[in-house]
């Protein structure tokens, strides 16, 4: 396990294809594609950040991008990274 701002993150796969997923009246899976794209673009940038993190400045270090920033909050937000 690492720590990520002093805390331990996980992406919640069950969260997230409930996210992307429409309902259907023939039972077969729809995915809403906007919402699946910009979900894995995000989750991209949340995986490939390049800048280290300072662990001792936490979410207000200003090193991290800006794609990471509003990517994790987003994420976070929408209940997809979630605590440890």
């Amino acid at each position: 396990m690492f720590k990520i701002f002093n805390e331990s993150y996980y992406i919640d796969v069950d969260v997230l294809e409930d996210y992307v997923n429409l309902p259907s009246a023939s039972g077969e899976p729809h995915v809403h594609v906007v919402k699946y794209e910009i979900i894995k673009t995000m989750i991209d940038t949340v995986l490939t950040e390049s800048s280290d993190i300072d662990e001792n400045l936490g979410l207000k270090t200003s090193e991290l991008s800006l794609p990471f920033k509003f990517a994790f909050n987003t994420l976070l937000t929408k209940k997809i990274i979630n605590k440890f």
